[in-house]
Order: C-alpha cells, then sequence, then structure tokens
C-alpha cells in the first residue's frame, strides 16, 4: 500500500485525530521534530483513524480542544469498555504505548475531562482518586486487596432514609461502595 504524507507548515494534521490543526490549538505535532519535516504515515494506520476522529468530537463536544496529550489519553480511556483508572495507571498505559505525557499532565487532563462530564471521580480511602468512564448514576465494589474498583450491576442497591438537604440544594447522586475482602479461608 503506498504511504500518505502529511506536510506541515502554519497548520498540521494530527494522524491520531485525523483533523488539521492550526498552531493555535496548542498542540505539538505528532512529527519527528518541529522543522515541518514530511511525516509518512501508513494505510493500516487510517484504520485507526476513525476512532480517534471519534475521540476528537467526543472532546470537541465536551467543549474541549483536541490536544496531543488529550487524544492519547481520550483513547486509552474511551476506546473499549467503560473502566476505572487511577492518575498513576493511566500514565503508565500511556508509556507502555509510547506517549511520553507527564504525571502532572495526565492529572490535569483526568480533572479537565472530569470538569467537561466525561468522566466521574470516586475518591476511595481518602487519599486515592479513582475515574471512571461511566458517569451515570452506579455503584462500585472495591476490592480492598487489589485496589480494584467494579460497577455493581442495575439497580442493586436501594438507598432509604437520605435526608432532606439544606435550603436551596439538592442531591446529585450518591455513591455508594460495597468493600471487599477474600472470605477466609477461601
Amino acid at each position: 500500500m503506498n504511504p500518505i504524507l502529511y506536510v506541515g507548515c502554519k497548520a498540521w494534521f494530527c494522524g491520531l485525530s485525523g483533523v488539521w490543526l492550526s498552531n493555535d490549538d496548542a498542540a505539538a505535532p505528532l512529527g519527528p521534530d518541529e522543522d515541518n519535516e514530511e511525516m509518512t504515515h501508513s494505510a493500516e494506520d487510517q484504520n485507526a483513524h476513525e476512532t480517534d476522529r471519534s475521540i476528537a468530537q467526543i472532546l470537541r463536544e465536551a467543549g474541549l480542544r483536541p490536544t496531543r496529550q488529550r487524544l492519547a489519553l481520550g483513547a486509552l480511556l474511551f476506546e473499549g469498555e467503560d473502566r476505572h483508572v487511577t492518575a498513576e495507571l493511566l500514565h503508565a498505559e500511556a508509556a507502555a504505548v509510547g506517549h511520553h505525557i507527564s504525571l502532572a499532565t495526565v492529572y490535569n487532563t483526568l480533572h479537565q475531562f472530569k470538569r467537561a462530564g466525561l468522566l466521574r471521580e470516586l475518591a476511595i480511602n481518602g487519599s486515592k482518586a479513582y475515574f471512571d468512564t461511566n458517569t451515570s448514576n452506579h455503584n462500585h465494589f472495591f476490592v480492598e486487596s487489589e485496589g480494584e474498583l467494579h460497577d455493581i450491576p442495575g439497580e442493586s442497591i436501594k438507598v432509604d432514609g437520605v435526608p432532606q438537604p439544606p435550603e436551596g440544594m439538592q442531591v446529585s447522586h450518591i455513591d455508594v461502595v460495597v468493600r471487599l475482602v477474600t472470605k477466609k479461608g477461601a
């Protein structure tokens, strides 16, 4: 198959998202360097572009620019099944697939995604934040020995006796986390 050439200038083609971006988009080119050398992408790379375009579209619809870092992290988060991640886990996954993104950028991006409504944050043990790609109102099992969260299916938990909120406030959702440990003798 013939490779496809993308030549940079005042605008550049983001091979990850399949869109043209200007230098004003504050994203670094994915090319070999900033001297606007030609970038060659194989035709096989185009298959991944359809999903990447949808990540860019998700970000735009949430009011976020599709920067290189957001596209890379968005692809890890939103392709496939809903998942629960920590910043450290997502950072390690990004590094494993060759993305050089600092842990601080991962934290910032996760919080930007949360503010944009793309993620839900769950604080477990007060010290560790998990981010859930399923933003619907649902509950979780937390496997203490593994530090893993799992969705509780459907309407398995009923909450009664919720107190009346203070004047001018309303309940947005109730987080229930059921903590699990291994049975003794198992």
